[in-house]
């Protein structure tokens, strides 16, 4: 199926009915409430959406899960009432949306790292929930908050705590840790779903958990057979899931799946991707391993112009223009050979990986063995101790932190840590700052959104590390979120099997300092998938770098950039200064991360190019059938 795959959720009441009669010219599926008013509608492939009923009871699992009908309605049988949809859910797994609808009452949740999003709005005077913000804004006839808008050039996805607002005017985003609730009458409120999980597991404890939890992740992938494309760069992440995918193989027809692996190859010869992919390869004689020529891998920023003559498919701006061009031959090249999903490796390093800020809770914890780590990374990567030591006795609150942020979005760009060496933050997040081009207008936008949040917002976890590692992984999630509407358009999904909540809280409960060993590289992966994954490919304990493609591919489009920001629509809206842009872009820059806001921005700009006209008048979908 090709073109946007969506879906809306209805109240079961005369108001959702008012509603729907909006939002059916656009449908292409309708599903029912017990009561015959509509539930769901929107367009999807067949297979996505699973429906279990038991009398006036309906439960949805929409996405990527192997279960069926007959366990769904099983399950749906055990429901006593709307708030005990957690409880027959539980050990589903896969990445979906769970929709429940009793007795007149709706429940609607996505997934805890926000790959799976929900939105609501009143349409019809109704509250109406969707996967796709522009969906709603299309029917209310929303237009973009430009505050949202500035905050996307700092970062794309929007950094914790802004990422749970919406581009839209009017538009609510679900909290990701949140379930919405509808009544009949169409009034919504939020109440929580999940929560993180105590880290209190010592890693040789929580390997088999994460083991299991993986494993079901990637078997959800394969399930129902055909062939499955994975990414196989040759790190540990996207090689763990080839195998494990690899072993659907050896299961009979119809059941059994081919793995399809993909390759590109980066520019820099000192790059050791390739060896080591093609020593996992060697591997999987079975597997059919596809490296696209250099004519038919684009560079990053490649054919910019076809991104603005149609809508983008995407419902918020985001950093995937840079990699537009190929994901379109991904596409191209996949579905040919009978593809429906694409497994890639992100979040693994979220998972799998220390975020410095686990230091300063690790030294409170255990300050012995908190010094050993610290002293031996020192050795390593030459941290200036006096540097190190002021950030580990900061002692700064969340909010206080937020609210240093925001007085130092300005602040002259950091150098490159490639350039000049220092210690590593360990405060609660990443001080970004706004982009040289940025306005002072837009600077005080964000400013304001990073004190309001400062005012009200929590860390995600009580201690830094776990906390980093939460917000890293709602950024993926929200990232593989923008890549999937990309690809689904066009006939292939795109799944990431460590952002599954299985895994998540399987690796989440691990203790923070644990996760990861001065020594060994993603000790608890590779510990998970030993025996699936050969010893000599997880003796691997490098990671590629590809800052040689990144200057390579600006050089060649940068003719193409400066076009492109030429008569700016973010310059129109008072956002960015077209003159500061074109000298970024038009300067020399030693290190990628001079110009790390770059594809943020241009996410933006061709984002808003390709907004189209409303529809229809905000006054018409907001006030018709209003009580």
């Amino acid at each position: 199926m090709s073109g946007d795959v969506w879906f809306t959720v209805l109240p079961d009441g005369e108001s959702g009915v008012a509603a729907a009669r909006l939002l059916r010219p656009w449908a292409t599926k309708t599903i029912p409430h017990h009561s015959g008013r509509p539930w769901l509608l929107g367009s999807w492939p067949d297979g996505q959406v699973t429906v279990g009923a038991a009398g006036a009871r309906r439960v949805a699992v929409i996405g990527r899960c192997p279960v069926t009908v007959e366990a769904l309605s099983e399950r749906a049988g055990r429901l006593r009432d709307i708030g005990d949809v957690e409880r027959i859910a539980h050990r589903l797994t896969g990445s979906f949306h769970l929709l429940a609808s009793v007795d007149g009452s709706v429940r609607a949740r996505g997934s805890a790292s926000g790959v799976r999003r929900l939105f609501h709005a009143r349409v019809a005077g109704a509250s109406v929930a969707a996967d796709r913000a522009d969906r709603l804004a299309a029917i209310t006839g929303a237009a973009p908050d430009e505050q949202l808008l500035a905050a996307h050039l700092l970062a794309s996805p929007l950094p914790y705590p802004l990422d749970d607002r919406c581009v839209w005017q009017g538009v609510q985003a679900v909290p990701s840790f949140d379930c919405l609730l509808i009544d009949a009458d169409g009034q919504a409120r939020t109440q929580p779903w999940w929560a993180p999980p105590e880290p209190q597991r010592a890693w040789q404890e929580g390997v088999p958990a994460v083991r299991s939890a993986l494993t079901a992740a990637v078997d959800a992938c394969a399930a129902g057979g055909g062939t499955v494309p994975a990414d196989m760069s040759g790190g540990l992440d996207s090689t763990s899931l080839c195998f494990l995918a690899a072993r659907e193989q050896e299961r009979p027809p119809p059941t059994g799946a081919k793995l399809v692996t993909l390759r590109w190859q980066s520019l820099d010869p000192e790059n050791d991707d390739a060896a080591w992919a093609a020593r996992a390869a060697a591997h999987l004689p079975d597997s059919e391993h596809v490296t696209p020529a250099p004519d038919q891998w684009p560079l990053w920023y490649s054919d910019l112009t076809g991104l603005t003559g149609d809508a983008v498919p995407t419902d918020e701006p985001g950093p995937w223009v840079r990699d537009g061009a190929r994901m379109a031959a991904l596409c191209r090249l996949m579905t040919g050979r009978g593809s429906r999903l694409h497994l890639m490796g992100g979040g693994a390093d979220e998972l799998f990986s220390t975020f410095p800020p686990h230091l300063h809770d690790y030294v409170r914890r255990r300050p012995l063995a908190a010094w050993s780590r610290i002293r031996t990374q020192r050795a390593s990567q030459h941290w200036p101790l006096g540097q190190l030591l002021r950030q580990l006795v900061d002692r700064r609150t969340f909010g206080q932190w937020l609210t240093a942020w925001a007085e130092g979005l300005t602040a002259p760009q950091r150098p490159s840590p490639a350039l000049v060496r220092g210690a590593p933050s360990t405060a609660w997040g990443v001080d970004l700052c706004m982009p040289t081009w940025a306005t002072r207008d837009a600077a005080e936008a964000v400013r304001g959104l990073l004190r309001e949040a400062a005012a009200t917002a929590e860390p995600l976890a009580p201690e830094r590390g776990q906390h980093t590692a939460l917000a890293c992984v709602r950024t993926g999630g929200r990232g593989l979120r923008q890549l999937d509407q990309v690809t689904s358009r066009q006939g292939l999904g795109q799944a990431a099997p460590y952002l599954d909540d299985q895994v998540i809280e399987a690796a989440l409960a691990i203790r923070v300092a644990e996760r990861s060993t001065p020594g060994r590289y993603k000790p608890v992966l590779a510990e998970a998938v030993r025996g699936i994954v050969p010893d000599d490919v997880l003796r691997r304990n490098t990671k590629g770098e590809y800052s040689t493609d990144f200057h390579v591919s600006l050089r060649h489009n940068r003719s193409a950039l400066v076009e492109l920001f030429d008569g700016s629509w973010l310059a129109r809206a008072g956002l960015i200064d077209d003159a500061a842009m074109r000298a970024s872009l038009l300067g020399v820059h030693p290190a990628p991360e001079a110009l790390r806001s770059l594809s943020s921005s241009l996410g933006s700009e061709i984002w808003l190019r390709a907004r189209p006209a409303p529809t229809c008048s905000p006054s018409t979908a907001m006030t018709e059938g209003a009580p």
